[in-house]
C-alpha cells in the first residue's frame, strides 16, 4: 500500500471522501487547493495537511511537490480532481474564461502528472488518478469549453496509462457520469440512489489503487443505476 496520498483540487465532495478512506487504510494526506481555508474541518478530522496551490501554474505545482516531500514523503499516490467550467452558447462565450476552463481542467492534470512522474520514476512506482466526467467522452450543448478540457484530460490519461505502465506506474482515469450526492444535492424520496455516493466513488478510487498489477485498469466508468448512458 502506498504511503503518502496527495490529492489535488481538495473540497468538501468526492475528494473529501476520497481522503478520508485513504486515511483510513493508513496513508498519510496531502491535500492541495488554490484556498485551503475551506479545507481546515476536513485536515482535523483525517490528520491531514493542506497546502495552497494553483495547479495551473508550474512555479506553484514544483513547490506543491517539493513541500509534501519536505513534510509527508514524496507522494506515491496522486488524485488530481479541480474542476472549472464556463457555460453558454458558442457565440457567447468569454475566451478567457474558455482558455481558465482548459488550464484548470487539462493542463494542471498535465503539470501534476509530470511532477509526479519524475518522482515516482525515481522511487521505482506509484499511482496517478485523473477525475473525469460525463464531459469526457460527450459533448453536451452550451459546455464546449468543459468537454475540451474533459477530453484532453482523458487523452493525457491513456496516454501516460500506455507509457508509464511499464515504469510500475498505474494511471487511471474515472468517468464520473452522473450527478455526485451532495448535503444540499439529496435525492428525491421517490428515486432513492439517482446520484452518486461519493463514499462509493471513493471505494472505486481505494479498489483500483489495489489491484495487483497484473490486472490493471486504465479507465472505469461510475454511474448510478438509473442513469441513462
Amino acid at each position: 500500500m502506498p504511503k503518502t496520498a496527495l490529492i489535488v483540487g481538495a473540497g468538501n465532495g468526492l475528494s473529501a471522501s476520497i481522503a478520508r478512506l485513504f486515511a483510513k487504510s493508513g496513508l498519510k494526506i496531502a491535500l492541495a487547493a488554490r484556498t485551503i481555508e475551506k479545507l481546515t474541518q476536513l485536515s482535523n478530522e483525517i490528520g491531514a495537511v493542506s497546502f495552497a496551490a494553483d495547479a495551473a501554474k508550474p512555479e506553484e505545482v514544483n513547490q506543491l511537490f517539493s513541500d509534501v516531500e519536505n513534510q509527508l514523503g514524496t507522494p506515491t499516490v496522486v488524485v488530481y480532481n479541480p474542476s472549472f467550467r464556463v457555460r453558454g452558447p458558442l457565440i457567447e462565450l468569454e475566451p478567457s474564461e474558455v482558455a481558465k476552463t482548459l488550464e484548470i481542467t487539462a493542463y494542471g492534470g498535465f503539470l501534476v502528472a509530470q511532477a509526479a512522474a519524475k518522482r515516482m520514476l525515481q522511487q521505482g512506482g506509484g499511482a496517478i488518478f485523473f477525475t473525469g466526467a460525463s464531459a469526457s467522452i460527450k459533448g453536451y450543448p452550451q459546455s464546449a469549453p468543459f468537454a475540451m478540457g474533459k477530453f484532453a484530460l482523458r487523452g493525457l490519461a491513456q496516454s501516460i496509462a500506455r507509457e508509464l505502465a511499464l515504469k510500475n506506474i498505474h494511471v487511471a482515469h474515472f468517468v464520473i457520469d452522473g450527478v455526485i450526492r451532495a448535503a444540499e444535492r439529496q435525492d428525491p424520496a421517490d428515486n432513492p440512489d439517482s446520484t452518486l455516493d461519493p463514499d462509493a466513488i471513493a471505494q472505486t478510487y481505494l479498489n483500483i489503487l489495489n489491484q495487483p498489477r497484473s490486472a490493471w485498469t486504465w479507465e472505469v466508468e461510475l454511474r448510478p443505476w438509473v442513469e441513462r448512458f
